[in-house]
């Protein structure tokens, strides 16, 4: 029990009255979305990577995605290790791995940029190299051999120390004519050259320099005049040769002791060049069985394919890997390709490539059987082009998380990929089937297609852009979801491959359902087998498909064309089911001509002009079919086109019920609906986005201020905000229960996407040319964030969250952070009270879990009761002295005993108790009626705490009311009860007291008479309150009703 002073943290008190001030004003930016990280970026530059051994175990290899870099471990399947952090000022340019670090120049003076050269270990800046003052290029490679560090820009080379890291010269390449000394080679080095370095030149030569002593020693001419600008050095594995490859197409093997070319290949074209070298190192792959030396791997970053060659008897073509990467786009910059470096590993049979398409690849070659073109090992990849859609994958059951951890995405490369927000190896592209069996199968990676170049591409195999996407995990099988071998996005031309019904309901069926770009047929995906389905479903008048829907059951799809029509199918069995309007029956037709015959009448003309009704087969859209949504019960499709017209159709019969007609007003863009509020949100082409109300059909909200076309739009997770993305590089956020625009920010690139996770946490976003997906956090997660109106001119341009999550904020980080400044608002603050009426029952500020542990501290006791009882020590060694051995130690307890020293602290809790605090404010309140501080005292209390004072409660002795506290605890509560305060808290603390009381209060009169006062007004109060809910309920339901 406690006494006057609590051992207890004493209880925060609450702000009641606020000080009304006017706070500073508001900084610009976003006060609810905080930038977290950006997912799916891999190799998206055309820096090249960087590889280094570790140990004889592993390589690491670290890869440039704009201002960090990231690394990855070959042994374990190219799993992410390390993100550098700090970001790099500007974009990074070079990268080289040396030992235990990662060398990173930035920066482009020409542009206006800082530069730099960062070095990083494990992820983290260890060191920074000092440049000249006079570097105004930027540093395109960086090299370290021995004790030197050499950079190469444009037209110099920039020497350090490695031990020091002190500038120690700069080299500078002489030119006959302006543009001749550019180094488009690059620099390189060869093993037993101390000192030496090799620069290639725009006019083709190779110049040997000193760097320790700065002086040019030799200079390597090419073969021919026309043979152009060095692209690629690379030194062969036999000393003294040097592989030097020109814009003109020639590759050639150069002996630098004698001066004289060894080897000349055809190897490039002069519109695509070679531009990565690299030599096989562990002695084996040339020769019929592929047991000789001398393997030499080529590729160009104008194409997608590499190239294998055998060095042997005059060098001839092994092999050629079509399509490693995506070649260039020919129609456009949208979708990139091209090879940026193609190496490998010291003695091992593994090559590795990354790509401009955002990929990087490990490839193996098979000794048994013998193979001269490798198979793909490990991959790590994203879209080679801008993302173009996105959507959080929906749960697939009530209190599942997987509605926060995966999200969708399709890009213009053709790819539909799933995003891990917790793990990033476990982000996958859905499978397309065997495109590369396909293709061989077709003759496009056939030998003898050589002769096109490297223009072939594998992107003509796979369905085209995705523009639309949804899905329902209702169905979804998981990875074994319809097993063995199936067909796969069957058009119904194949009539023996046969789909059993029974097997997709046992297992599940597909569950993610697409439209794509310019075509007349929707695609289905199997989400738990992460590949395509079964099922293409073409629309009812064979134009293109504009959008998709389905069903939140899982078992309906809804396909929309851009002429129209609406049809829907069953994913499990791919059978047409419906259209809307539906198609009508010869008996349908000539009922339908008998109606149009009698609305020739007057009176039928009153009739019908009385209310709104529809003929069966009639209501078609007659333009693009922008957006589908199907109710959660199945009983209502809501369908909204370009003509300005929603629909509302008869799920069963496919019949018109009613439509919404905003024509020519404005045109209908795109709809996004909310099951839990029941409401459904419109965008426009005049900017604007509305709500409508399903039940009533009416629309409640307009929502203005998107200076240009609205990309993409949705909900919040509990419906409450709506966010939209615009043309003008401006997210806004509006409240729905006030229509206030309530956040906005302004990025760098328009939003072309965006999509709200079903938890909340997460705010995802596509922006306009870029590959990765940015994630923002929702800050009203874990601290409150005022939700008041802003205006237009406190919108501020901030910064996208970057692929090292530099600069933003995780759920934990944001959790725990400590606000140093007040809340900005330009509003004044009201005063805080506790209650605004005294007719209203309101509910205390104590947090829900306190009282309801107070409910059940019975069972919370019983099941932390220890199960076992205390066992006593084991004996201590005998030459070990005992602890109570001590004389002194014991005299000093015998003379505590004697001078009466009480070590009991029940005891001392006893001797105060007429004392304790409990206790005296329960009777201060008797004596003046106020029971105020009394319940404000037995709120602070904890749980264990109130329980054990409610168990000390007493009647006194005899027949004194003054000193029953178990009388003065009903009236406290009574007195809560007619001020209508504190509700829950007062249900609560009587049930407690009754049941721990019950025996007692039986036996007195006294007791039985306040407890029927409090009955009387709890039942008063009772009746009030439900009456009052019957008539608010009755109100809205009279409100929503449509027929009125």
């Amino acid at each position: 029990m406690p006494h006057s002073d609590p051992d207890h943290p004493s209880t925060k008190r609450l702000k009641l009255d606020a000080v009304v001030t006017k706070a500073p004003p508001a900084k610009k930016g976003s006060a609810i979305f905080a930038p977290f990280r950006t997912v799916g970026l891999v190799s998206p530059t055309n820096v090249p990577f960087a590889s280094i051994p570790l140990g004889k175990t592993t390589f690491q290899i670290t890869t440039s995605v704009g201002r960090s870099l990231q690394t990855y471990d070959l042994k374990r399947g190219l799993n992410l290790v390390f993100v550098t952090r700090p970001q790099t000022p500007a974009d990074i340019t070079a990268t080289y791995a040396w030992k235990e670090k990662v060398y990173a120049a930035w920066g482009d003076a020409r542009n206006g940029e800082p530069q730099g050269i960062w070095v990083f270990q494990r992820g983290k800046k260890v060191a920074e190299l000092e440049l000249p003052v006079d570097l105004d290029q930027p540093i395109r490679q960086i090299l370290i051999f021995g004790t030197w560090i050499v950079a190469c820009a444009l037209t110099r080379i920039e020497v350090w120390k490695s031990t020091t890291m002190e500038h120690y010269t700069t080299i500078f390449s002489s030119a006959t004519k302006q543009g001749d000394n550019e180094l488009t080679g690059g620099v390189c080095n060869m093993p037993t050259f101390l000192n030496k370095i090799f620069i290639g030149r725009r006019d083709g030569w190779v110049e040997i320099w000193n760097v320790s002593t700065g002086k040019l020693i030799y200079t390597i001419l090419p073969p021919s005049p026309n043979c152009g600008s060095v692209t690629c050095m690379e030194p062969t594995p036999a000393l003294s040769l040097l592989a030097i490859s020109y814009s003109a197409g020639p590759l050639i093997l150069h002996n630098v002791l004698t001066d004289k070319s060894v080897l000349q290949l055809n190897a490039g074209t002069k519109d695509a060049p070679v531009t990565s070298i690299s030599f096989r190192t562990d002695g084996q792959g040339a020769g019929q069985d592929g047991r000789k030396d001398g393997v030499m791997a080529t590729a160009t970053s104008l194409g997608g394919d590499a190239t294998f060659w055998d060095l042997n008897k005059g060098g001839r073509i092994m092999g050629v890997l079509r399509s490693a990467h995506n070649p260039p786009s020919h129609v456009g910059t949208e979708v990139r390709g091209g090879i940026s470096k193609v190496e490998f590993l010291a003695g091992q049979p593994v090559l590795m490539t990354s790509g401009l398409d955002n990929s990087l690849k490990s490839w193996i070659f098979d000794d048994s059987p013998f193979s001269p073109v490798p198979r793909i090992l490990h991959m790590r990849s994203g879209h080679a082009a801008p993302v173009s859609c996105l959507q959080f994958l929906p749960t697939d059951f009530d209190g599942a998380d997987a509605g926060n951890k995966w999200l969708l995405s399709g890009g213009q490369d053709r790819s539909l990929w799933g995003w891990s927000l917790r793990r990033d190896g476990q982000s996958t592209e859905l499978s397309q089937g065997k495109i590369r069996k396909k293709a061989k199968k077709i003759g496009i990676l056939s030998s003898s297609t050589l002769g096109h170049g490297s223009t072939t591409t594998l992107d003509d195999l796979k369905a085209p852009e995705i523009t639309c996407i949804a899905s329902s995990l209702n169905r979804d099988g998981g990875i074994g979801a319809m097993p063995g071998k199936q067909m796969m996005w069957d058009k119904g031309n194949d009539k023996t491959k046969l789909s059993s019904a029974e097997l997709s309901g046992m297992t599940g069926w597909e569950s993610v359902v697409t439209a794509h770009k310019n075509d007349a047929w929707a695609r289905t995906w199997f989400w738990g087998r992460k590949k395509a389905g079964r099922w293409v479903f073409k629309t009812g008048d064979g134009d293109y498909v504009s959008t998709v829907a389905i069903s939140s059951c899982g078992t309906f799809a809804l396909v929309g064309s851009a002429g129209g029509s609406i049809d829907m199918f069953n994913l499990q069995s791919g059978r047409h089911r419906q259209r809307f309007p539906s198609r009508l029956t010869p008996a349908q037709v000539r009922q339908l001509k008998m109606q149009q015959l009698k609305s020739l009448d007057t009176v039928s003309k009153l009739q019908t002009h009385s209310g709104k009704s529809f003929t069966a087969g009639t209501g078609r859209h007659t333009a693009r079919v922008t957006g589908l949504v199907i109710d959660p019960l199945n009983r209502c499709v809501i369908s909204c086109s370009l003509d300005g017209k929603i629909k509302f159709w008869d799920f069963v019969t496919g019949n018109l019920v009613d439509e919404i007609d905003w024509a020519p007003m404005t045109k209908i863009t795109g709809c996004r609906y909310h099951p839990g509020n029941d409401l459904i949100a419109f965008s426009c082409d005049d900017n604007s986005v509305r709500v409508v109300d399903i039940e009533t059909r009416h629309t409640i909200r307009e929502f203005w201020g998107c200076r240009d076309t609205i990309n993409d739009f949705c909900f919040s997770n509990d419906g409450r905000w709506i966010v939209a993305a615009s043309q003008d590089a401006i997210v806004r956020v509006w409240d729905l229960p006030t229509s206030h625009l309530i956040d906005a920010f302004r990025l760098d690139k328009p939003c072309t996407s965006i999509a709200f996770s079903s938890t909340g946490e997460y705010l995802a976003g596509a922006t306009q040319g870029e590959l990765g997906v940015h994630i923002w956090t929702n800050r009203t997660l874990f601290t409150h964030v005022p939700t008041r109106q802003i205006s237009e001119k406190e919108i501020g341009l901030v910064e996208a969250p970057t692929a090292s999550g530099e600069g933003g904020q995780g759920m934990l980080e944001a959790a725990f952070e400590v606000e140093a400044v007040a809340e900005e608002d330009d509003t004044l603050s009201a005063p805080v009270v506790e209650q605004l009426s005294a007719d209203m029952m309101t509910l205390s500020l104590v947090p829900k879990s306190r009282w309801q542990t107070l409910l059940h501290i019975d069972l919370i006791k019983q099941r932390n009761k220890p199960k076992e009882a205390p066992k006593a020590p084991e004996k201590a060694p005998f030459f070990l002295p005992a602890v109570g051995g001590d004389p002194n130690k014991q005299l000093a307890l015998d003379a505590a005993k004697e001078a009466g020293v009480v070590a009991s602290r029940i005891t001392q809790l006893d001797r105060t108790r007429a004392e304790q605090v409990f206790t005296s404010k329960l009777l201060r309140g008797a004596a003046t009626g106020n029971y105020d501080d009394f319940i404000d005292y037995l709120k602070a209390l904890s749980p264990s705490t109130a329980d054990l004072e409610l168990r000390s409660l007493s009647m006194g002795e005899g027949d004194d009311e003054e000193v029953n506290e178990l009388l003065h605890f009903i009236r406290a509560l009574t007195s809560r009860l007619v001020a209508r305060r504190d509700y829950e808290l007062t249900q609560a603390w009587m049930t407690v007291f009754l049941r721990l009381h019950f025996d007692l209060i039986m036996e007195s009169e006294s007791l039985l008479k306040a407890l029927a006062v409090w009955k009387e007004h709890q039942e008063r109060e009772k009746q009030r309150l439900d009456g009052l809910v019957g008539y608010c309920g009755g109100v809205v339901g009279f409100l929503r009703s449509p027929r009125t």
